[in-house]
């Protein structure tokens, strides 16, 4: 059995809006599953699709009060296309973001409800990605979180360091799935977060249990009787795991 991510769930005060400024941002299109449920995805793609990580921006009342563990970088092809873009997402509603990154060839910005995520320099890896070139998550020990993800998912394991680790679809396609040595230490619930989907014909609850016995640990966010499983990863990361399809 394996799972795959096929998402990333993002918290906001205002689904709708924020919704909206991410479908431009990535030329991508919008549906809504539910009230306060905005789901961002791109129009040529059948869900799941390897070749995409999609977006689901989900409404809350809490605001915003810390730096995000987990956020996207955004791919470019040149540095006139990187300039063009951090122009337009700040005509969107973007905001320069300054998260200690000093001097660096890309440029940091924030959502209009102050979600962090960077514009990327061009670089070669993330040529074949699509908008999004990565998730990126904060850790202590890339390394053990490389470990988990690789077993937990199907996604094939491309580079590992002690500051830095990145996975991919094991179709080859897509964004990478990234884990960055910081010294932040996780202090709140995360307000963007992982779902991974088991494939069709396997049962999520074994599949849960697998991730338990990787060291994934059972979550009480509030959920209730839901058709899902909430679980952390070993660094408490709290992830989503969906029906099979």
């Amino acid at each position: 059995m394996a799972t795959r991510l096929v998402q990333i769930a993002m918290k906001a005060r205002d689904d709708s809006m924020v919704g909206r400024f991410w479908a431009e941002a990535l030329g991508w299109g919008l549906s809504s599953e539910e009230p306060g449920v905005t789901n961002v995805e791109p129009r040529d793609l059948v869900y799941p699709d390897p070749a995409a990580i999609y977006i689901d921006v989900l409404r809350v009342p809490e605001p915003k009060t810390v730096k995000n563990r987990v956020h996207v970088d955004l791919a470019t092809t040149s540095p006139a296309h990187q300039a063009e873009l951090v122009a337009r997402l700040q005509d969107l509603g973007a905001t320069p973001a300054d998260v200690g990154q000093g001097d660096v060839p890309w440029t940091v910005l924030a959502d209009p409800e102050g979600n962090e995520f960077c514009v990327l320099e061009p670089r070669d890896v993330y040529r074949d990605t699509g908008p999004i070139a990565t998730v990126v998550v904060d850790c202590v020990d890339p390394r053990a979180m490389a470990r988990f993800w690789s077993q937990a998912t199907d996604w094939t394991l491309h580079e590992v360091t002690d500051d830095h680790a990145r996975l991919r679809s094991a179709k080859g396609v897509g964004p990478y799935l990234e884990f960055l040595r910081t010294p932040d230490v996780k202090t709140v619930r995360n307000r963007v977060h992982l779902d991974l989907r088991p494939y069709p014909g396997d049962d999520r609850a074994e599949e849960a249990d697998r991730l338990r016995a990787l060291g994934a640990t059972d979550m009480d966010i509030g959920q209730g009787d839901v058709p899902w499983t909430v679980l952390a990863d070993p660094e408490g990361n709290e992830f989503c795991v969906l029906a099979p399809r």
